[in-house]
């Protein structure tokens, strides 16, 4: 019989336990796995993330509106990035909203090219913008208008009767539509939460909820509407239960501008943008009063539309 001496016995067991643990690493770096989601951390660049998704967005203009980490999250945990531009002695507060829903990229790009507006031509106002909302839906493959749990943001807010009112337009008026589903509870979604919360910390004069593609402009809220934001004219669209523009204007006495831009995926010319940045300022100083909300103050509104 053939034998093998002790020592040359222990290099092909060595040798042999050697290539099968390579064969493993192979196999399962070879197996597919389910894809994993990229969690922003206060210390990512969001630009990196946003630029390629969004239209009318370079590098350079995501870098000049120096978004900065807040402390609000997304389902997923991404980072949700705002800016506030202030002016040295501001007579209002404004919050403007971008990508409520996933799928309007359009209104994330308007939202950062009117930082830069903001930077350069100062207006006695403290800005405070969001550019996305919700990240999750505007990152995912396609994009979606719902954030991660399926939820429509804009229809997760506390306005009164929710509960009730919330259900019955979902399953009559939109036949269960799941891109419009208000989730289990108001405030159910963590980014629909940080958005309350910084509507009490900052409690601004005037929300600008910035969407698309509807291409016309919606005001909620105790004031005289604008008649119109560029080549945008008003057409007010009616109330909807858990919507950020009833929950502000009914519930909180805090004015809604809704901006419906044309087209999700393609942003108005940069002229336009400045055009409508314009005429939201010159609207602001002759209508929007500079003191703290008048939460009592209830605007009568007709619904017109789904």
């Amino acid at each position: 019989m053939f034998r093998l001496h002790p020592p040359v016995l222990r290099l092909i067991t060595l040798a042999g336990l050697l290539w099968a643990v390579a064969g493993l690493a192979t196999a399962n770096a070879a197996t597919p796995s389910a894809p994993s989601v990229a969690v922003s951390t206060p210390g990512d660049d969001p630009c990196v993330e946003f630029v390629p998704r969004l239209p009318n967005v370079n590098t350079a203009l995501c870098a000049r509106a120096g978004l900065l980490p807040s402390q609000g999250r997304s389902g997923k945990g991404r980072v949700l990035y705002q800016r506030d531009v202030v002016a040295p002695e501001p007579r209002w507060r404004v919050l403007v909203v971008g990508a409520i829903h996933g799928d309007e990229m359009s209104s994330a790009s308007l939202a950062l090219h009117w930082i830069q507006q903001a930077l350069e031509q100062p207006s006695d106002t403290h800005w405070r913008f969001i550019p996305v909302l919700n990240p999750d839906g505007l990152l995912r493959r396609p994009s979606q208008r719902m954030n991660a749990n399926g939820v429509d943001l804009n229809r997760n807010f506390p306005t009164p009767n929710w509960s009730e009112e919330s259900k019955i337009y979902w399953e009559q008026r939109t036949r269960k539509d799941p891109r419009r589903w208000p989730g289990p509870s108001p405030l159910s979604e963590s980014e629909s939460s940080y958005l309350y919360d910084e509507m009490q910390r900052f409690q601004p004069h005037l929300i600008v909820s910035i969407h698309a593609p509807y291409g016309v402009l919606d005001f909620d809220g105790p004031s005289v509407p604008p008649a119109r934001l560029g080549r945008l004219f008003l057409d007010q669209v009616g109330v909807f239960p858990g919507s950020l523009g009833h929950y502000g204007s009914v519930h909180k006495g805090m004015p809604v501008v809704t901006i419906e831009l044309p087209n999700a995926a393609r942003t108005p010319r940069n002229v336009e943008m400045r055009k409508m940045w314009l005429d939201l300022l010159r609207w602001m100083d002759r209508h929007v009063v500079p003191e703290a909300p008048a939460a009592s103050l209830v605007p009568l509104r007709v619904e017109k539309s789904e």
